[in-house]
């Protein structure tokens, strides 16, 4: 079997010095491609800058014989995403791969959090990717051509405690993946999402005695086929966590069509709508036009 490489490709990889990021930035460098290992190189908190991280790494990528370059511009701005972007411009004059790794861990209870550390959640993991997706987007969408891998998490399909700007932010990212791959597909530039699971700094804190084994160089092949040219996939969700690879997606149980309803009705039939038996599932990239002809030929059936 052919081995899937990079070369000629150029990637943009954040919050690529260390964990998740480093295992992702590593291997596509040792495959041929051209990486951009961004990392601000702060404290998990997103305190500081640590230019150490990103270097590291760069350094490790041309030691074996590829091509790295650092960058420790902020993905928490417009101006840092527009100029980690630049990076990869400025350097190979092209970009083919977007991963957005980058990301900081501030914990409180819904009822405590600061809209400091809410925001300072949100402007690393959510505004994040959209910071440097909107660069990226149309110079890919201008080439043809285009890779772009979001970060999500089970925390923001379902939820946890203490992390509501997380859950925020990484359920946010699916939304916007969803929209990447609707208006990047006829371009071709596809984009999915990473829910990974792996024991890096993000976990520290945490008491991970019973977890099964849990590097993040088992995720790092699955993002390796998604920002890979023979990605079949757009506006997907993968899980990778000690091991187990699938996808989540969205899903709609059939429901009860009723031309007229009460709030009796609804609790009359809420078994029968609640009901998983018989599920809608649509694939993003037609689900808004799939959901509404579906519900519509329901109302017209009666």
């Amino acid at each position: 079997m052919t081995e899937r490489r990079f070369d000629g490709r150029v990637a943009v990889i954040t919050g690529a010095g260390r964990g998740l990021g480093r295992e992702y930035a590593l291997l596509l460098g040792s495959k041929g491609a051209k990486v951009v290992v961004n990392d601000l190189g702060g404290s998990m908190h997103g305190d500081g800058v640590d230019a150490g991280p990103a270097e590291e790494v760069a350094q490790e990528i041309r030691a074996a014989g590829g091509e790295a370059i650092a960058n420790t511009d902020t993905v928490a701005t417009p101006e840092g995403g527009q100029a980690i972007i630049q990076a990869a411009l400025a350097a190979w004059g092209r970009i083919d791969i977007l991963i957005h790794n980058a990301g900081n861990v501030r914990y409180a209870s819904l009822d405590t959090i600061t809209q400091e550390d809410f925001e300072a959640v949100v402007d690393v993991h959510l505004m994040g990717a959209f910071h440097v997706v909107r660069p990226a987007f149309p110079i890919m969408c201008e080439a043809g051509y285009g890779r772009i891998i979001l970060t999500s998490s089970i925390g923001g399909l379902y939820g946890t405690n203490n992390v509501v700007n997380y859950g925020v932010s990484k359920a946010g990212t699916i939304g916007l993946n969803n929209v990447i791959a609707i208006e990047g597909g006829p371009k071709g530039v596809k984009s999915n999402i990473i829910l990974p699971g792996a024991v890096t700094r993000m976990a520290e804190g945490l008491d991970t005695t019973q977890y099964p084994p849990m590097g993040p160089e088992l995720v790092s092949p699955v993002v390796g086929w998604l920002a890979h040219e023979s990605c079949s996939v757009t506006g997907e969700l993968f899980v990778s966590m000690a091991g187990r690879v699938a996808r989540a997606f969205v899903a709609e149980t059939e429901g009860v069509y009723r031309p007229a309803w009460s709030i009796d009705d609804v609790a009359d039939n809420i078994d029968a709508i609640r009901d998983t038996d018989r599920l809608w599932i649509f694939p993003s990239v037609t689900g808004y036009m799939d959901h509404l002809t579906r519900s519509f030929e329901m109302a017209r059936k009666g």
